[in-house]
């Protein structure tokens, strides 16, 4: 088992993290006691060059399965990871199909967390969520989320009709999420579509504490 204390992953250049990752056995009882949000916080997409954004991801989804939980990653951590990919790195990644359920997966199971009571305890709404490239036989990604009395409960199956439904490309709507982009300004563009209630599907964001990189 090699040392995953954050002094020896700190000592590591990119590449080597990777190949890292890569190496772990996700079989080995051990990692269930490595920090895995000490560990991502010393990841920085920009220095990873070619396919090892993607071999990282994967290494991670690798693990994710055994004993390394990705959910116990802090939102300031995951979001920085994602925010921090550039534009080509999303895209690789997003072009496999584990890959993006493993990323839109989580980010969805954040936002049951991130849901601001304060703002939603008199909202009862249906979000369907549509997202290009997808698996489904008309080429999206879908995810319902259910805003009722506090709560937001989230599956991938449609359950009611949608207040509002938004569609758009997953690497826009990782950026969006991680406030590195601007609904308004995907809106204008033609990068975010509405169909539904436009006055509440412009302030569904601010329904959720969304985490700053």
């Amino acid at each position: 088992m090699p040392d995953l204390s954050v002094e020896a992953i700190g000592q590591l250049s990119p590449s080597e993290l990777v190949q890292l990752v890569e190496q772990l056995d996700p079989a080995d009882a051990a990692l269930q006691d490595v920090d895995i949000d000490a560990i991502a916080r010393q990841i920085d997409p920009a220095k990873l060059k070619g396919d090892e954004f993607v071999r990282l991801i994967a290494g991670m989804q690798r693990l994710s399965g055994a004993a390394v939980d990705v959910t116990k990653m802090g939102p300031q951590t995951f979001a920085r990871l994602i925010s921090g990919a550039a534009k080509d790195q999303l895209e690789k990644v997003l072009l496999h199909q584990d890959l993006r359920d493993l990323i839109l997966g989580e980010i969805f199971r954040r936002m049951q967390t991130h849901l601001r009571v304060d703002k939603a305890a008199n909202v009862n709404a249906v979000v369907h969520w549509r997202f290009s490239g997808g698996a489904d036989e008309d080429g999206y990604d879908r995810y319902e989320t259910v805003i009722s009395k506090g709560t937001c409960v989230v599956t991938k199956e449609k359950t009611s009709d949608a207040r509002v439904t938004i569609t758009m490309p997953p690497q826009d709507f990782l950026k969006l999420v991680t406030s590195n982009a601007s609904a308004p300004v995907l809106f204008m563009t033609g990068k975010l579509k509405v169909r539904g209630d436009l006055a509440f599907a412009a302030g569904l964001l601010s329904l959720f504490d969304l985490p700053k990189p």
